[in-house]
């Protein structure tokens, strides 16, 4: 096969492989009675070293800090974060995953972990690399796509 049809073919899996990803995030975060970009800020706030301060879940997601101000509500609302004012410098507000409510959203995903599991335990040490760098640079990629398209004055082109 030749590589622009590769990249073709490429083009249109990657299409589907995120179609697929939004559908499954979506149909998580239904379940556990959330928001999809709420459902993720959870995900980021497990996996990031706590607290958070808003300023950085920003820079995480990509969005305002207004955005961000009435994403944190609901997840305080929903028992997900609590915030405090960090002691050192009153100014700043850091938010706290509520470890409870975290282990519920967990028990949801190790549910479905198995299959992930199955998914990858073909996988040599080569392609299990190569699907982490490919996931490093997509996430890299796809921050800086964010900031490019929230900017105030961006061309569509």
């Amino acid at each position: 096969m030749q590589r622009n049809e590769q990249l073709s073919q490429l083009e249109v899996e990657s299409r589907r492989y995120v179609a697929a990803y939004v559908l499954f995030n979506q149909a998580v975060a239904d379940r556990v009675g959330l928001h999809p970009t709420d459902l993720q800020c959870v995900s980021l706030l497990t996996i990031e070293p706590a607290p958070l301060t808003t300023g950085h879940i920003a820079e995480l997601t990509g969005l305002t800090s207004g955005s961000v101000s009435r994403l944190v509500d609901r997840l305080e609302r929903a028992g997900y974060v609590t915030r405090q004012r960090d002691l050192h410098d009153r100014r700043r507000v850091l938010v706290y995953p509520v470890p409870e409510a975290i282990q519920r959203l967990s028990a949801v995903w190790e549910n479905l972990n198995e299959a992930w599991t199955k998914l990858f335990a073909d996988y040599t040490e080569a392609e299990l690399s190569l699907l982490f760098r490919h996931m490093q640079r997509t996430a890299e990629l796809s921050q800086a796509q964010v900031q490019r398209l929230r900017q105030v004055d961006h061309d569509p082109q």
